[in-house]
């Protein structure tokens, strides 16, 4: 960009003024001593000259709307012209103000005002009334150079102050529990189970898109230290380490200890790191214990990071303050938060039991932040070229996540199909078994839209070739028209952005440039067999992603496939290795080094699959189902899936976490497996006992994914259909049905929010904060959610419980869904909680449409509805219907019924319908259920109806007398 050259006014002559004048009137060019700023049609630009080298010499604002405001900063004076590849290009005419009021300059909108200190660049944010939303620290942005394959570039960190009592949301998907990220450390890196979307929310109702592809940090941006950097000593007094004995279970050797040697460090997170075990020392049948003391030389809350798989226990000061599992080759990661006073020694004792023959373990220290810091927040990025964040404000939380949507695109409306229930395994491993799975569901009447092949359907040593292994699948093309037609179900494959070296697809992308080489001339192998040596295609150039869509049209798409499932896509070049190498795998990207477009390989890859399928095929809807996730996934019609995660309980419950922050991160579908992918070996062939916890745990996973945005069930062995879980008698089996029942009937209410995902840029999955700001009580609860406006979701997570304690927000009373009897809002409660029922409730104030009796979302339309009114307090909803299948609801081909409730005049009103698309029903029943305190009904679409109406299009108004 071409910069208008500005000198201080001791320089101009009274011509000159004259001249400077007429510019003014058009560029509103001002000038200080030091500084200067001028307007631009869409914002303005701040110089700031005496800037020193680690600070911004320019700061662009850019108005977006009312509302937004594109902020950037330059450590050169020259902005970047490089396109975004999550924003997309705006067009807009706003509407602004600019004035210098003493030092600063104040930039007005209608919404907000963004203020910048021309002293120092100082950026702030109010709203309309004054009230300060947001605002850098003075020390505000600071630039390193971290110059990678000789090309100039900047590490970049933005500090933010916050406030005490202010709350952050969204930020992707992590596995750590938590619900408010305030006083946090979040890390936004792409890995199996981890989804990295740089997008904050908070609950004063703004947002920051942090406009950034490298590897990041939210929050405490401090890096984690060595465990050596407390003071620790040996069990023996020793300083400097622990005691580290390594030894075997005594059944399986009379020695049982290996060797004892002091570490200070535990570790060992990669692949690389395996070395550093004793040699000899066989981690898959071992057990290593740590021990000694730590003496805080801080009084607060200390963390440390876990990363660990296998088994492991963690006690400071004699309490159990971690305990936990992962599938070896998976590690999980965990902050553990623990308060230590100042010069007080703490004894500490760490148990690990490997369970792999590789095994991953560290443990990282953070002490407690400066009181004077502990509400200011951070965000650090590895490298980039400038710094870029958009600001987004909003009455709500809802219109802060509208915000981020219209600079990123509108969430895609996803087939119709896909509100249905998935059926998956790792794996079918035959076309019989595929057929025959579906066949029993269709037996049994159990809802079913979609099932799943996983990976492998190739023959072994032919990854990437997109082709079905003939003697397994013989007539894969049969086998999806069968599926579609006798069984009305929808077909979806794992394609994996991988390609083994002695492949037919490998040449051709190799040949054209498309490949990422370092894995190949490094000849690693993956664990397939003896091994393979393999690479994957870079995403980031469009002829990669047009040439990987042409392979799979061809092999897959041609057949009959309805959906892609893009695993490994953080991308997982080489499981297990260090962050460092996962670059080097990766670089170069068509667009510049890997270090700098680390996190937005997902989103280029689903953006190649998404036009692909557009191209060939225009009015089919696309899914994608995919393992990683970056801001702007939404428009590409992906949902996201929470990874290979484990499978217990804490596992479980850290979901609902997960998934609510994933949805608050602007992005309306996300899933996980039911059940959790990979189990311990002691549910793989159980005895009684844990044949039970197992059945037990995927009814209760089961309850809460019957309210996930996409209800989906997958994992490894023991398989996870119904019936293979449990006798038809069983309460898990009749729980199960029950919920897969439930989920159908509501089909109306849920593809009616489906539809406002898209048109009102609404969230399925919302955390109470989103529905309930006012009540302080929700801020951190991150066990229950709400789904859409109406079900209160409170998944049962631990085993044998039969009730769970759980908090109804303030502002509305509340129905049991089952029974229908009335509680009272802003309490807690111990809810009962048998086998066979998850906890849920229904806002007083709420309309559920819910439809007739279906195996398959398009089997029958709801030309029966009936609708459920829970009263005590006014309530409006609004129906909406379209096609299910195609795009033309983009053209405007679909319908909306509101429906509203008046609490005081007790007056149920059915609105005209607007719209209309092929196939409406013009005519329908609708059977009206109206619930209060004393006339509890479940919530149930068989329920005697109080009222029912034949409903033409045009307005009714019905009375309710209780």
């Amino acid at each position: 960009m071409k910069m208008t050259a500005i000198y201080p006014v001791s320089r101009i002559s009274v011509l000159s003024l004259v001249i400077c004048f007429s510019f003014f009137t058009l560029f509103r060019s001002i000038t200080t001593q030091a500084q200067t700023f001028r307007q631009l049609p869409d914002g303005a630009v701040i110089t700031l000259n005496n800037a020193p080298a680690t600070k911004a010499k320019a700061i662009r604002l850019t108005v977006v709307s009312d509302k937004i405001i594109h902020v950037e900063a330059t450590p050169t004076g020259v902005f970047s012209t490089i396109k975004s590849l999550s924003v997309l290009p705006l067009k807009s005419t706003p509407v602004f103000k600019i004035q210098k009021a003493g030092n600063d300059l104040q930039l007005k909108t209608s919404r907000i005002t963004v203020t910048v200190s021309l002293q120092n660049g100082r950026v702030s944010f109010t709203d309309a009334s004054g009230g300060m939303l947001l605002q850098e620290t003075a020390t505000g942005n600071i630039f390193t150079l971290a110059p990678v394959d000789n090309q100039k570039q900047y590490a970049i960190q933005q500090t933010f102050e916050g406030e005490k009592d202010e709350a952050f949301y969204g930020l992707g998907q992590h596995q750590e529990g938590m619900m408010n990220y305030h006083g946090e450390q979040v890390t936004l890196l792409q890995q199996n189970s981890d989804v990295a979307v740089p997008f904050l929310v908070s609950n004063k109702n703004y947002g920051v898109l942090w406009d950034n592809y490298s590897i990041s940090r939210f929050g405490d941006c401090r890096p984690f230290e060595p465990l050596s950097s407390l003071s620790i000593t040996d069990k023996n007094g020793q300083p400097g380490a622990l005691t580290a004995t390594y030894s075997y279970p005594k059944k399986d050797q009379a020695d049982s200890v290996f060797i004892i040697r002091p570490e200070g460090d535990i570790d060992y997170p990669f692949l690389n790191d395996q070395s550093k075990f004793p040699a000899g020392f066989q981690l898959a049948r071992g057990v290593v214990t740590y021990e000694g003391n730590i003496t805080a030389k801080s009084s607060g809350i200390h963390r440390f990071h876990k990363y660990s798989g296998g088994y492991i226990k963690i006690w400071i000061d004699g309490k159990l303050v971690d305990d936990t599992w992962r599938q070896s080759w998976n590690p999980e990661t965990a902050t553990i938060r623990v308060p230590f006073e100042k010069g007080k020694t703490y004894p500490i004792k760490i148990s690990w039991i490997p369970d792999g023959g590789e095994a991953y373990l560290a443990l990282k220290a953070l002490q407690q932040v400066a009181e004077t810091d502990q509400d200011k927040f951070s965000f650090c990025s590895e490298a980039g070229d400038q710094l870029d964040y958009y600001f987004v404000h909003g009455a709500n939380i809802d219109e802060v996540i509208s915000g981020y949507r219209k600079l990123t695109g509108k969430a895609t409306l996803l087939p119709k199909w896909a509100m249905g229930f998935w059926q998956s395994r790792e794996r079918y491993k035959t076309q019989e078994e595929i057929l025959s799975t579906v066949a029993e569901f269709r037996k049994r009447k159990i809802g079913l839209d979609n099932i799943v092949l996983d990976w492998s359907y190739w023959k072994q040593d032919q990854w990437g070739s997109h082709e079905f292994d003939s003697t397994r699948f013989p007539d894969a093309t049969a086998m999806i028209k069968t599926l579609h037609e006798k069984y009305h179900t929808q077909f979806l494959i794992s394609v994996w952005p991988k390609y083994y070296t002695n492949t037919a697809h490998y040449a051709q992308m190799n040949d054209s440039g498309f490949l990422y080489k370092r894995n190949v001339e490094l000849g690693r192998k993956d664990w397939i067999g003896a091994g393979y040596t393999s690479t994957f295609y870079d995403a980031y150039n469009p002829g990669a992603r047009a040439a990987f869509w042409k392979q799979l049209n061809e092999k897959l798409y041609s057949k009959g496939v309805d959906g892609w499932w893009m695993d490994a896509s953080e991308p997982d070049i080489h499981s297990n290795v260090s962050i460092e190498d996962r670059k080097d795998f990766m670089n170069p990207t068509a667009l510049g080094n890997s270090t700098k477009y680390f996190n937005a390989y997902a989103l280029q890859n689903a953006k190649g699959i998404y036009e692909g399928q557009r191209g060939v095929d225009p009015n089919k809807r696309v899914a994608i189902l995919t393992r990683s996730a970056y801001a702007g996934m939404q428009r590409y019609a992906a949902i996201t899936w929470s990874g290979d995660i484990g499978s217990r309980w804490v596992d479980m419950k850290n979901q609902i976490s997960g998934g609510v922050n994933f949805s608050m991160s602007g992005m309306p579908y996300w899933t996980m497996d039911i059940g959790g992918f990979a189990v311990e070996k002691r549910f793989e062939k159980p005895n009684e006992a844990d044949k039970a916890e197992w059945q037990e745990q995927m009814t209760r996973w089961y309850q809460f994914g019957a309210f996930a945005p996409i209800f989906r069930v997958h994992g490894q062995f023991p398989f996870r259909e119904i019936f293979n879980t449990a006798p038809d008698e069983h309460p898990a089996y009749q729980s199960m049905l029950f919920y897969n029942r439930l989920r159908y009937r509501l089909m109306p209410y849920i593809y009616s929010l489906v539809g406002i995902a898209y048109h009102q840029d609404y969230t399925l999955m919302r955390g109470l904060v989103m529905d309930f700001p006012a009540d302080k009580q929700v801020t951190n609860i991150n066990d229950q959610f709400l789904f859409g406006p109406a079900l209160l979701v409170n998944p049962v997570t631990e085993y044998k419980a039969t009730s769970r304690n759980l908090y109804l927000p303030a502002g509305n009373g509340w129905y049991n869904a089952y029974n229908g009897k009335f509680e009272n809002g802003a309490q807690e409660i111990n809810a009962p909680a048998p086998y066979e029922r998850m906890p849920l409730f229904i806002k007083a104030g709420s309309i559920i449409p819910m439809g007739p009796a279906i195996e398959y979302t398009m089997q029958q339309q709801a030309d029966t509805l009936t609708i459920f009114i829970y009263t005590g307090g006014d309530a409006k909803f609004t129906l909406y219907e379209d096609e299910g299948l195609n795009y033309n609801y983009e053209k405007g081909s679909f319908s909306t019924i509101p429906l509203a409730w008046n609490e005081n005049a007790k007056t149920f009103v059915i609105g005209n319908r607007t719209g209309s698309f092929k196939g409406m029903l013009t005519h329908r029943i609708i059977r009206i259920v109206a619930v209060n305190k004393t006339n509890p009904q479940p919530l149930d679409a068989d329920a005697l109806a109080q009222y029912t109406i034949r409903y033409n299009g045009g307005v009714i108004s019905t009375r309710i007398a209780f």
